[in-house]
């Protein structure tokens, strides 16, 4: 098995289950204290990945906000912020958004096929878009998926030694259904949603955890009126 970097998934949900709403705005779901500890993690890490859908539905910065942590980044050498980092399986995200037109350094964009095409053309001036298609080959199309095996291989290649992945639901549930992921850091909001259009923690999918093998929860700790809740999923889960 090829090397990946050590991975954290990072996320937000209600009481039941939902990472947002359907209203146009986001939900948001933690507090200012948890805030700032998500931002502490984004400064201990080399990449922070989000799907495609986050950044056309959210317009996400995913930037290290504490001028303090920024400056002890540069003070080690790096940037600032880490490298940003998104999968598509369309291609069609736009140059503008402020994952590509905020904070220093590279962004790295993942596709494969048709879109991995269209993605060159609309995002080659401002990201590097890399092949990540399934290596096995067969027809190409324009809904190829993203192997994200091959993703966490070649960032673990670029020097990434720290993956921080905060979502979407539909990338979420593909790192945890390929077993690449070692740590889910997820806190839970005293709310409900319930409304089904809104977007889920995960889909549908053959997770190895389950009635037969339990994921083992490593650390609970209050924030504030949220609740984190840290689950070891590999045998390389960073103790605190």
């Amino acid at each position: 098995m090829a090397e990946r970097p050590y991975t954290v998934l990072s996320c937000g949900i209600s009481i039941d289950g939902y990472l947002d709403d359907a209203s146009p705005t986001r939900l948001v779901l933690s507090n200012a204290a948890d805030l700032d500890r998500v931002d502490a993690e984004r400064a201990r890490c080399d990449a922070i990945l989000v799907g495609a859908a986050t950044i056309r539905t959210d317009n996400p910065r995913l930037l290290v906000r504490s001028p303090a942590r920024q400056a002890d980044r540069t003070a080690r050498g790096l940037s600032a912020t880490p490298t940003k980092v998104t999968v598509t399986t369309r291609g069609d995200l736009d140059p503008a958004a402020d994952f590509f037109a905020t904070g220093p350094g590279d962004k790295l964009v993942y596709a494969a096929g048709e879109a991995l095409v269209r993605a060159r053309r609309q995002l080659g001036s401002v990201a590097t878009v890399v092949d990540a298609g399934e290596r096995d080959g067969g027809d190409r199309g324009s809904d190829d998926p993203v192997d994200l095996a091959r993703v966490a291989a070649d960032l673990h290649d670029r020097g990434v030694g720290r993956l921080m992945v905060e979502g979407g639901g539909r990338t979420l549930t593909q790192f945890l259904t390929g077993d690449l992921a070692d740590e889910l850091a997820l806190v839970v909001a005293p709310l409900f949603v319930g409304d089904p259009r809104g977007a889920r923690f995960v889909g549908a999918g053959q997770f190895p955890w389950n009635a037969d093998r339990r994921a083992e929860l490593a650390e609970v700790r209050q924030i504030g009126d949220v609740v984190l809740l840290r689950y070891a999923l590999s045998a390389r889960f960073e103790r605190e």
